[in-house]
This record gives structure tokens, C-alpha cells and sequence, in this order.
């Protein structure tokens, strides 16, 4: 037989097997799509989460979507990146593609919403960095080129990996368990316009809290930081305008009125003065309570800026009285925060002149419980920063230090004899 013979005969014997194993579903036909096939433009995708990626476990579905249109799914994954492993999210899209053109230029935009609660009370994610804020707002949105697709109708056989997003980018609206609802989109470089877009909703359990949670926590914040502001204004039983004034201008500035409706703007202005009406008509309130719970939910900075708002107060109508002096005093105990750091801020805006009578534990830092070593080292610690400023060339300064000289030379006689 010769060698032409013998290799039609392997060629026939091996289109036979083919067949055969086809028709009884050993092998699988291969699917016929007209379109480019997306392998060429896939190999060409740049994608900046993806470079020094660890393993990605996927699990690959049984059945892949209807390829007439675009189809995205979301699959929770661990990366490893420079010696350290981070949660994120991998996005897969699968289908067609329809371009003005061959050789079109696209990119590649993901957006996150919350639809826990219903498409009418859906929330977007926001995203912890700027790189993938949307414009000038917090929200999420990610977006990289995808180069060019081959034919004007590209088709993805598979899922395909198009982007990865990590979690640590990402602030959710509520902490718990969430549907997130993500939508991508294929855009033309060229003019922006949509040409292809698929949404997937996946389910995520948040350990953290939500920005919804936070900001609800924020206001809370103010809301008690209002309080005691008016707490101490009322502390010697009177009420001026001009701390009334400064505490309402400090509402309206940290609620952020100026960027809600009328209607909210409204709602504060009614708070503040059913507030009045209650310091007013002789009530206090619970300070001692109200501190715990902020030093519960507070970080430290806000009580500091709390603690600033109170001696503003106080500072207000020129003279700071013995009972809101007090108030303070007990407030920075309440607060937790720094003694010492507490002491500059009273010497920074309530100067020792302002003071209705002089408590050396507040200006000084003494007091009678003090060992007398402890108390002499600290009366000499303000005496030297005072007499270095008896000669300052303002004369606010001046008389403030003469004031403090003459304080600390009657501590020494009352403390230390």
C-alpha cells in the first residue's frame, strides 16, 4: 500500500472515532459562533489589580449564560500581593459585545449598590480611595482600559477575569449582611457611549460598619456635643446671647445645614430652640452620662474638639464663672482626655483674667492632694515658662504672665508654706 493510501486510511479511521464519540456524548461538539472568539483581545488586557496576584480560586459554573448579551458575575477571592494576602472580590463577564466598528477601543466600569433593602432604597458603596471615587464624591466606581476588540460583535465564550476588587477599597453603607448589586459596563473610549452592560447581585456579610452607621454615630456625637455646650452656658444659671449665639453658629456649621433642604435646615433650628427653652426653664441634664456615651463612640480628637466648643462657651460673654469652670473641669475628667492638654487649651482661650476666681488646679496643674516635692517641681515648671514671657513684646501676654506670677506666688504660699 502506498504512503498516500496509508495516510487517508489514519485520516478516515480517525474522523470515524471523532464521530463516533460525539454521537454517543463522550465528547462534546464544539459550539459554532460566527464571532471572534475575544482570545486575541483578552491577551492584551491590562489590568493593574491583577500584577503579582496569588492563586485565585474560582469555582467555574456549570452552564454558561445566554452569549447573545453581556453577563457578569462576582466571586469573593483571596490574593496575595507583596507578602501580604488581602480579601477581594473577582468580577467574571461572559457574552457579546457589539461595537461601532472592528478594532474599537474600550474600557471597563464597575459601580456597587446596596439593594438590601429594595431598588427604592438602594445605597451605593463608597470607595476608600480616591482613585476609584467617582468625580468629586465619595462613591465607588472603577474603570480601566480594555484595548480594542477584534470585530464589531466580540464574543467572551467563557468567563472571563476582568477585574479584581479589594475589599479594603470598598466602605459598605451598613455593617451585616448585604446584596450587593454590581453593574458593568463596556464603554467606547472614544465618546463614553455604553456598549455593553450586565449587573449580578451577590451576597456579602460586612463585619464592619457601614458609613451609614458612622456618619449616624457622627451626628449623634454632635447632637450630645450641643448639649454640654449649653450645659455649661446654663452652669451659672443664666443664659447669654452671645454663647447662644456661638453655640447655634457651631450647629449649623458641623450638621452641615447649608447642604440639606429647607425642611431640614428647619427641623435643627426647632431643636435648638426647644434646647433654650429647656436650659431656660431651670432643667440640667445628665453631663457625667452624656460624656460616657460620647467616650463610647467618639475618638478621642472629637472630644478634644467637644472640649474646645465647651471653653468657647465659657469664654464668650468675657468672664468665665467658678460654676463653669467646674463643669469643665469635671467634662475633661469624663471625656478621658489628656490633664495636661486640657490646661493648655484653658490657658490658650480662657487667659487667667478671664477667670471669676482662680482655681490653681486648673491654671496651675496643683492641687491639695499633691505631695509637696510633686507640687514645688510643678509651681517651678510654670514659673519659668511665665517669667520668660514677663517681658513678651505684646502686652496682652505681659499682663497675662504678671497674673500668673502673682498666682503661682500665692500657690506657693497655700501649698507649700
Amino acid at each position: 500500500m502506498g504512503e498516500l493510501a496509508i495516510i487517508t486510511l489514519i485520516l478516515v479511521l480517525t474522523a470515524a472515532v471523532m464521530i463516533f464519540f460525539v454521537l454517543t456524548g463522550q465528547i462534546r461538539a464544539p459550539r459554532l459562533i460566527s464571532h471572534c472568539t475575544f482570545q486575541g483581545l483578552i491577551s492584551c488586557l491590562r489590568f493593574p489589580t491583577l500584577s503579582k496576584v496569588g492563586s485565585i480560586q474560582i469555582t467555574e459554573s456549570s452552564a454558561l449564560p445566554d452569549l447573545r448579551v453581556l453577563n457578569c458575575r462576582v466571586q469573593p477571592t483571596r490574593q496575595m500581593e507583596d507578602n501580604s494576602v488581602f480579601d477581594a472580590f473577582t468580577v467574571q463577564i461572559a457574552g457579546a459585545i457589539r461595537a461601532p466598528g472592528d478594532m474599537h477601543y474600550t474600557t471597563l466600569q464597575i459601580s456597587i449598590t446596596d439593594v438590601t433593602d429594595g431598588a427604592h432604597d438602594a445605597k451605593p458603596v463608597h470607595s476608600a480611595v480616591k482613585q476609584w471615587q467617582l468625580q468629586d464624591s465619595p462613591v465607588f466606581c472603577y474603570s480601566t482600559d480594555l484595548g480594542k476588540t477584534p470585530k464589531q460583535v466580540t464574543t467572551l465564550l467563557d468567563w472571563t477575569t476582568v477585574a479584581q476588587l479589594q475589599l479594603d477599597w470598598l466602605l459598605f453603607p451598613h455593617k451585616g449582611k448585604r446584596n450587593l448589586q454590581f453593574s458593568t459596563s463596556i464603554l467606547s473610549r472614544r465618546n463614553g457611549e455604553q456598549l455593553a452592560c450586565a449587573t449580578c447581585t451577590f451576597s456579602y456579610d460586612n463585619p464592619e460598619f457601614g458609613y451609614m452607621e458612622l456618619q449616624e454615630k457622627n451626628q449623634r456625637v454632635k447632637t450630645l456635643a450641643v448639649a454640654l455646650a449649653f450645659a455649661v452656658s446654663a452652669a451659672d444659671g443664666k443664659l447669654y446671647d452671645c454663647e447662644v449665639e456661638l453655640i447655634k453658629g457651631w450647629a449649623r456649621d458641623n450638621f452641615d445645614s447649608t447642604q440639606v433642604s429647607y425642611k431640614a435646615r428647619r427641623k435643627l433650628e426647632r431643636a435648638l430652640n426647644k434646647t433654650i427653652a429647656f436650659f431656660r426653664d431651670g432643667n440640667q441634664l445628665d453631663t457625667y452620662t452624656i460624656c460616657k456615651e460620647i467616650v463610647e463612640i467618639a475618638p478621642l480628637v472629637e472630644r478634644y474638639d467637644i472640649l474646645d466648643l465647651c471653653l468657647h462657651v465659657a469664654q464668650a460673654n468675657g468672664l468665665a464663672a467658678a460654676e463653669e469652670i467646674d463643669l469643665l473641669k469635671n467634662l475633661a475628667a469624663w471625656l478621658e482626655v489628656d490633664t495636661n492638654r486640657f490646661r493648655d487649651m484653658v490657658e490658650r482661650i480662657l487667659p487667667v483674667g478671664m477667670h471669676e476666681v482662680k482655681d490653681e488646679e486648673v491654671i496651675l496643674g496643683v492641687s491639695s492632694d499633691m505631695s509637696k516635692e510633686k507640687t514645688r517641681h510643678q509651681l517651678n515648671k510654670e514659673y519659668n515658662k511665665w517669667n520668660s514671657r514677663v517681658t513678651n513684646s505684646d502686652p496682652e501676654v505681659q499682663n497675662q504672665a504678671d497674673q500668673m506670677l502673682n498666682l503661682i506666688a500665692k500657690a506657693r504660699r497655700e501649698y507649700i508654706g
